[in-house]
């Protein structure tokens, strides 16, 4: 008889984190947006199929890359320092 093991798949949901990680080890952050910005992160949200944390990733991944190289520089040396003491 085969064993089933290696071919059966964990119960409940997959990781969806960054390569593999769990989100609810994230840490959490509580913000107040305008209705008309919290409407536009759900409809975002479902347009895309993406969670909402993952838009707001990625929205700042794109205000980063838009900064001029020597803002980029700050914010990208600032964050590590800020990673490294947590």
């Amino acid at each position: 008889m085969a064993d089933n093991r290696a071919s059966r798949r964990r119960a409940g949901r997959p990781p969806a984190g960054t390569n593999g990680e769990k989100v609810r080890d994230y840490p959490q952050l509580s913000v107040r947006l305008p209705q008309e910005f919290k409407a536009r992160l759900n409809a975002l949200s479902a347009v895309t199929g993406l969670a909402q944390w993952r838009v707001i990733v990625e929205a700042l991944n794109c205000f980063v890359h838009d900064l001029p190289p020597t803002d980029r520089e700050l914010v990208d040396g600032l964050s590590e320092r800020l990673m490294k003491a947590s």
